[in-house]
Formats: C-alpha cells, structure tokens, sequence
C-alpha cells in the first residue's frame, strides 16, 4: 500500500557508479528524487552525472548533484545523516573516512546502507535488512545494512511514487503519441528497450506475420542499432518483405524518466530490459517481456526463472522469455497478450498492497538510527 513512511527530514548521501546502460544512474535518481519528494534532504554523487542531462533534464530542487571524482573534494563538508552505497560500488574511502569521524564526534550510529540489484530470489529476503560489520579500512568498527529492493513484503520492495496510478489514469495516450509525432490509427503498439538479442528478428517476422498491424516503437541507443542492424541483414539477404505493410516501426529519441513512463503506458505491449525499466512495466499493467541483463555464468537464468515464478507467469509467457532470453532453442511463440496482460495486472495489484521501496527505507533508518 501507498504510504509515505515516516517523515526524518535527514540529509542522504546517495553514492552510485554508472558502470553501464545507465540503469544505475536512473534508479539512483529515481531515489533520490521520491526521497526529496517526503521532505528529505539529497546529496547523489555519481562518477558520470551525464545521463541526468536527457533522464533528468528539469532536475529537483531537492536533490544535489555532487560529481564523484578520485580523489573527492571535501573541503568545507559535512556528512549526511544517512549513508547509501548504491549496487556495492565501494565508496570513497576518504569519505567513509569523514563519515566515521563525524559519527565520533556526535555519538550517533552509523545509517549505513548497502542498496542491492533486485531480484526475485529467495535469499534477498534472507538477506534484507542484515548487518554487516566493517572489519577494515577507515570504516572499521561500523556496520552496514543490506538492503533488497524486491517483489515480496520480506524485502524492500520497489520504487513507486505514491501519485502514480492517478497520474497513470490521466494520461492522454494520443496526444502524447501527436507529440511524439506519430499518428496511430489503431495499430497495436509495441515499445522495444533492449540490448541485441538473438530472436530480435524472429519477433520482426512474428509482427509482420500477424494478422493485427503493428507499430514497433524503438527507443534510442542499442535498441534502434540492433533493428536497424537486423533489418540491414534482412535486405542482404533478400528476405521477403513485409508485402501486407502489417509492421511500421518508428524510431524515438532519448526519452525522459517521464516519458519512457508515458511510452510504456501508450503500448499494448511492452519489451524492456535491465532492472529499472522492469519495475516501471510492471507498474504500468500492461503485457511485458522483459530481457535479463546476461551473466558470463549464466547466472541470470536462475533470476529470470525466480522473477517469472513469481509474476505467476503462464506456459506461454515461461516460453517466450526463454526464447527472448536465449535460454532455449526454437523459435518465438505466438503472442497471448490477453493470458499476459491478466498475469501483469494481478502482479501489479501485490505490489500496490505493499510497502515501496522509499517507505520501507524511511522506517528502517527511523526504527534503527
């Protein structure tokens, strides 16, 4: 359920490195954004802020951007109360360092957290909320606390405004699509967010098979190169063309955090990778496939298959991620966004009667520190 937790008013150090996909970046930001939305305080310092200019472009009066740099300048800074290392991206030591020597002073304990990936595996709620004691470096002698985001009342939860289905529920789909520049008369619509998969063009073909037309949105970066890439191997090889004109595909810019929000609720179905973008599909209530970011020791199939357990996924939808995800052969299966869509819906409807993410936060820094 909706709750805006307990009110600290303390001031975060939110610490994160943009190791890839920008991923990190933006859940970091979605953070500290719904952190300053509950009247806190935020410092986000991040080795690449870059992402922010197109994820973020209007910034938020209470959040400021602190570039990470090696070493960090700390003249003149005081601390914050509350100390989150985002993704175990180890923290400047000079900062522990400032940190520890403040908490000296005060006599106040240490709110230090150690914010993890996400994940539907059951030993993220065995490990939510643990210590772990500092045995070394400046920090010695402090503790930490793992903290899970997940699906389940046993962890942390997810990030979700309070005012989101409100704002959701007054979208107006076809002006957005208008200034976007792209006229829908009808089609079905289908975001694409992902890295390159291998099946990428057996869902091209599956489209353009379909009897139902189809506009294929694609976002910007690795998206547009991997359909453009198929579609150049398509015409090498002179395969046949979409002759019935059933599949039009239109090419987006980078897009906000609002807007790819906007773009998962304009779509009747909704392809999206990484962590971040999950969580914004499943809040969204439409049929979604999601694209695990891959493991040299294939150690995501485990985390796809605990995710898809837990949405309660059908045959089909087990099916199709598995091809999706190349973690079995055969080709795609047909698409059943009915039987999808039902799955979502209900999934979405759990996690609606659950804490989020930034509640669960707030009463555990207010109950332990």
């Amino acid at each position: 359920m909706d709750n805006p937790g307990v009110k600290t008013g303390k001031l975060w150090d939110i610490f994160c490195k943009v190791i890839d996909n920008y991923g990190d970046a933006g859940v970091c930001w979605r953070l500290a954004s719904q952190l300053a939305a509950r009247g806190e305080r935020v410092r986000l310092w991040l080795d690449d802020p870059s992402p922010l200019a197109w994820m973020a472009p209007h910034g938020d009066p209470g959040v400021e951007i602190r570039r990470w740099t090696e070493p960090l300048d700390l003249k003149g800074l005081l601390p914050g109360d509350v100390l989150v290392e985002a993704f175990g991206c180890d923290i400047a030591p000079e900062f522990i360092a400032l940190y520890a020597s403040h908490l000296r002073a005060s006599s106040q304990p240490a709110a230090w957290i150690n914010l993890e990936y996400l994940s539907a595996e059951r030993w993220a709620e065995r490990n939510h909320g643990l210590a772990s004691p500092v045995m070394s470096g400046p920090g010695k002698g402090l503790s930490k606390h793992f903290f899970y985001p997940g699906f389940t009342p046993d962890t942390g939860g997810l990030l979700r405004e309070p005012a989101l289905l409100d704002l959701q529920a007054r979208f107006d789909r076809q002006a957005w699509l208008h200034d976007q520049g792209i006229e829908a008369r009808g089609e079905r619509l289908v975001s694409l967010f992902c890295y390159e998969p291998p099946a990428l063009g057996q869902l091209l073909a599956l489209l353009k098979a379909d009897a139902q037309p189809t506009r294929l949105l694609v976002t910007s970066g690795r998206a547009q190169a991997a359909v453009q890439h198929c579609l150049a191997q398509e015409a090498s090889h002179k395969s046949q063309p979409d002759s019935n004109g059933l599949l039009s595909i239109s090419y987006l810019p980078s897009l906000t955090q609002q807007d790819f929000d906007h773009l998962l609720w304009a779509c009747d179905l909704n392809f999206v990778r990484g962590e971040d973008s999950l969580v914004r599909a499943l809040l969204a209530g439409k049929p979604l496939v999601w694209q695990i970011y891959p493991q040299d020791d294939d150690a995501h199939h485990a985390k796809l298959v605990a995710f898809l357990d837990w949405l309660g996924a059908s045959p089909s939808l087990h099916a199709f991620h598995a091809s999706w995800n190349s973690m079995a052969p055969g080709p795609l299966p047909a698409l059943a966004l009915g039987d999808w869509g039902q799955t979502v819906t209900q999934a979405r409807l759990r996690l609606l009667q659950q804490d989020d993410l930034v509640s669960s936060l707030l009463r555990f820094i207010s109950k332990n520190h």
